[in-house]
C-alpha cells in the first residue's frame, strides 16, 4: 500500500500502512507453526512402530503365558491318581467352551471393523474439516479484499473533496 498524505485545516494527518511487515510477521507465524508441527510428524513412525511392538510382545506373552499355565496343569493333573472331571462334563466343557470361544472371536473381529471404520470415518472428518477451512478462508480473504477496496475508495473520495 502506498503512504496517503493530505491536509485538514492546520493538521497535517499522514496514514502509513506496512504490509511488507504485517506479511513477514504472517510469514514467520506460519513457518514456526508448521516446523513445529513437522517435527511431531517425525517421530509419528517410530512412535507407532514402538506402539506396534509393544503389542505384539504383549500378544507373545499372553500366548506363552497361556501355554505355561496350560502345561503346567497337565503335568500336575497326569500326576494325581484320581480323576479331575468325568468324561461327560469334559465333553460338555469343550464343546461350550468352543461355543463361548467362536462368540468371542465374532465380537472381536465385528469389533476390530467398528474400530477401523471409527478411525476411517475420523481421517474424513479431518479432510472434510481441511477442505472446509479452505473454503472459509478463501471467503474471509476475498471479504477483506472488498472491504479493503471499498475503504481505499472511500479514503480517496474523501482526499479529492479535501
Amino acid at each position: 500500500m502506498e503512504q496517503l498524505s493530505y491536509k485538514l485545516g492546520e493538521d497535517d494527518i499522514s496514514t502509513t500502512t506496512r504490509p511488507t511487515e504485517a506479511a513477514n510477521l504472517y510469514d514467520t507465524v506460519q513457518q514456526n507453526s508448521i516446523k513445529i508441527v513437522g517435527e511431531f510428524t517425525k517421530a509419528q513412525p517410530q512412535y507407532t512402530q514402538s506402539v506396534s511392538n509393544l503389542q505384539l510382545d504383549y500378544v507373545a506373552a499372553a500366548k506363552n503365558t497361556i501355554q505355561n499355565i496350560v502345561s503346567a496343569q497337565k503335568v500336575l493333573a497326569s500326576n494325581w491318581s484320581f480323576p479331575i472331571a468325568t468324561p461327560s462334563y469334559t465333553d460338555e466343557f469343550v464343546k461350550r467352551s468352543n461355543e463361548i470361544t467362536e462368540n468371542i472371536v465374532s465380537a472381536v473381529r465385528i469389533n476390530n471393523q467398528l474400530t477401523v471404520n471409527a478411525i476411517n470415518a475420523a481421517a474424513e472428518n479431518f479432510r472434510t474439516l481441511n477442505r472446509t477451512i479452505e473454503s472459509v478462508t478463501e471467503f474471509n480473504t476475498s471479504a477483506a479484499k472488498a472491504w479493503n477496496s471499498y475503504v481505499t475508495v472511500q479514503q480517496q473520495q474523501f482526499l479529492h473533496k479535501q
